[in-house]
């Protein structure tokens, strides 16, 4: 499966993205247990926090733990006119196309030191500017689409007819200001025309120490009728907890009364705007999370760990990690008869535990 997920960060300039990245990406980003990786200056691999993995470690005492994990790609600032190749438009765009989400950082934070590059704070005109600047890229990559696909349609090509359709839809919906993913088509059929305002959004506050909390409340809501889901973080905070390690680490978040940092909450945000869950494996080599699409059977569960246990899956040994976190062992649950036989039509389970059979 490579890497479960590629979210872009985008936004306005001077608006945290690099903070943000920067914290993500540092040695110290999550909890010592979650590894990163950078793989280019713009790019890194993240482990997605998990508490279920460090129980399950300590009950298995394996030689490794292995989180899930999702990788970032800090993508230019994007400024009014990128559409039409203003600023790095160009690059931006094509840089967001290659991405399977989006991470749209948005400004809540005044900050006079920090200019804003259209004049002042207002977030919901700086979400407005970036949708619409994707909106105008989708409408030129439809247009160009509708004019190959029309001509085939009139001379009595079924599916090109049916392309037809879906590209009415679009280009209707586009125009009148609403991106891909809200017009309610199935995302599958999406899925072929490649479009920027399809992918799914996570918005992210980027906050000061101490934010009104009627501005928040007002972003919260302004995202969801938007039909995307939304964080807050204060970047400046999360760059020194970033920074911290171990204990000193713990010791400063309990003062300011976290339990988990602001980029746990963004890191797992992102992994529920995918759709995405979590099974795992557990053994004595290896305690290790899984990443499934939510809905996924147990032979493409499988698969995710090598296709060979897709294409011979036989059957899978599932216990549901509620059950080994209160009775803290395999063979307590086996005793007990909470160890279930699943086949091919099992729908695999946030938090499942699984052994797969296959055959050779």
């Amino acid at each position: 499966m490579g890497f479960p997920m590629e979210i872009g960060i985008v936004g306005l300039p001077n608006v945290g993205k690099s903070t943000i990245f920067n914290a993500l990406t540092s040695g110290n980003a999550a909890a010592s247990n979650y590894p990163f990786t950078t793989i280019e200056p713009n790019v890194g691999v993240v482990g997605v926090p998990d508490a279920r993995l460090q129980r399950l470690t300590e009950l298995a005492k394996p030689k490794k733990t292995i989180p899930a994990s999702c990788r970032f790609v800090d993508i230019a600032g994007l400024v009014k006119g990128a559409a039409s190749g203003e600023g790095l438009g160009n690059k931006f765009l094509a840089n967001i196309r290659e991405v399977d989400a989006i991470l749209h950082m948005v400004r809540l934070f005044k900050d006079p030191d920090v200019i804003h590059t259209m004049g002042g704070v207002d977030f919901k005109r700086d979400i407005d500017v970036i949708e619409t600047e994707l909106m105008l890229a989708d409408l030129e990559s439809i247009s160009k689409q509708y004019d190959k696909v029309s001509g085939k349609a009139k001379s009595g090509d079924k599916v090109a007819k049916d392309a037809m359709v879906v590209l009415d839809a679009l280009k209707n919906g586009l125009e009148a200001g609403k991106p891909a993913r809200a017009l309610g088509l199935e995302p599958r059929v999406l899925q072929d025309f490649a479009l920027l305002t399809a992918k799914p959004v996570l918005y992210v506050g980027n906050t000061d120490e101490n934010p009104d909390p009627a501005t928040l409340a007002e972003f919260a809501a302004f995202t969801k009728a938007r039909g995307s889901e939304s964080v807050v973080i204060c970047g400046k905070l999360e760059s020194e907890i970033a920074q911290l390690s171990g204990e000193d680490r713990e010791m400063f978040m309990k003062e300011l009364g976290m339990k988990q940092s602001g980029l746990e909450t963004v890191i797992v945000g992102a992994y529920k705007t995918l759709g995405l869950c979590s099974y795992f494996t557990v053994g004595v080599e290896e305690v290790r999370a899984w990443t499934i699409h939510v809905g996924d059977k147990a032979p493409q569960a499988a698969g995710v760990i090598h296709t060979d246990f897709e294409k011979g899956f036989i059957k899978a040994d599932i216990y549901g990690y509620a059950d080994i976190d209160k009775l803290g062992s395999e063979s307590a649950l086996r005793e007990k008869g909470m160890i279930r036989s699943e086949g091919k039509e099992y729908t695999v389970k946030d938090g499942d535990v699984c052994h797969f059979k296959f055959a050779n």
